[in-house]
């Protein structure tokens, strides 16, 4: 079968594998039948040798981690043929770890997690894969033009999850949320915001493109202003860019008794002159939560997959902007300026 695999840590060894083993046993039960798998940051970094790691004694990975396919067979009776499902990207480290026991791995505390697609296990760009059906994460049939972008909605669906938690320390009433950077993750984290009844806000440097209408079709409002700008100070704050500057706004941006959560991921290597004390001062006498949220558990895919069907399935369709056979799997890993999210399409 195919696969796109690359050599971990060698850069630009992309390549399209047409006789790539069938799927072991030993990976789990459900078979599935890839429909498409979406490509993101992770994804390039990966392609660019930063990181990755194959599976024991392999040399190649097989990327992707963002998945969607139907369910060809699973004898345990969990699935039926014909499903429509997607598999949880982080599994639990052996040991285990307090946390993943009790299946909490996306709160890993020895880092022996491993990862489809980025750490040790083959990803779900091919056109066959298996999981244990735990980690098979069923959809709404009419999601399956969509239905890629669940593992994305579950980043955001674990941020929302512990926003959620920290706030209710005391009486909690938001009213306001920001969100930093209007790219896939941002644009989802807007999207539940929104389903929760929140004045939403997003900010990102573009002032022209797709990103603008998609957030005036949620009904949020669009900023293309520095964070110090804006006329109002956010209860929540989901900073989806990882850029350093933008972090430090928002952290000092915050309303007090606000919450500020951090799920962009810093390339490091950039000092910036800035006063920690007076934001240390303001955290503490404002009891403003920081936090980093990354990865997600069973308990986020499903309530991904519930915000999903609820939202609207052509906002939904309008994130992704290009959709490209898996024969041209070297087009669709080159980014293009005004991609929001793109898709290898392994059903045509």
């Amino acid at each position: 079968m195919r696969a796109v695999t690359v050599i971990p840590g060698v850069a630009d060894s992309l390549a399209l594998d047409e006789n790539y083993p069938e799927p072991a046993a030993e990976e789990g039960a459900v078979l599935v039948e890839a429909v498409a798998v979406g490509i993101c940051g992770t994804d390039h970094e990966i392609i660019a040798g930063h990181y990755g790691e194959a599976p024991p004694g392999e040399r190649r990975l097989v990327i992707g981690h963002e998945s969607l396919g139907r369910v060809l067979e699973d004898p345990t009776g969990a699935l039926q043929p014909g499903d429509l499902v997607a598999g949880v990207v982080r599994h639990p480290d052996p040991v285990p770890c307090t946390n993943c026991a009790v299946g909490e791995w996306d709160m890993c505390r020895n880092g022996r997690y491993t990862e489809h697609g980025i750490k040790a296990l083959p990803g779900f760009a091919r056109e066959r894969w298996r999981v244990r059906p735990t980690f098979a994460v069923p959809l709404d049939p009419a999601l399956s033009d969509v239905g890629v972008l669940l593992e994305p909605t579950s980043v955001v669906a674990k941020a929302w999850d512990h926003i959620e938690r920290i706030g209710h320390r005391a009486e909690w009433q938001p009213q306001s949320v920001l969100v930093t950077g209007a790219g896939p993750i941002g644009l989802l984290a807007a999207l539940l915001a929104s389903q929760r009844g929140l004045s939403v806000h997003v900010l990102d440097l573009a002032t022209d493109g797709p990103k603008p209408e998609l957030v005036h079709a949620l009904g949020a409002t669009y900023h293309s202003v520095p964070v110090n700008d804006l006329d109002f100070e956010p209860d929540v704050v989901v900073e989806c860019t990882g850029a350093p500057t933008v972090v430090l706004d928002v952290m000092c941006k915050a309303a007090p008794t606000g919450i500020v959560c951090l799920a962009g991921v810093s390339s490091g290597g950039r000092t910036i002159d800035f006063d920690a004390g007076a934001l240390n001062r303001a955290l503490v006498l404002e009891n403003n939560v920081v936090f980093g949220s990354v990865n997600a558990n069973r308990r986020h895919w499903e309530l991904a997959a519930e915000a999903l069907a609820r939202a609207d399935r052509h906002w939904l369709s309008t994130l992704i902007s290009r959709r490209l056979p898996v024969s041209r799997y070297q087009e669709a890993y080159q980014p293009g300026p005004d991609d929001i999210k793109v898709v290898l399409d392994f059903a045509v």
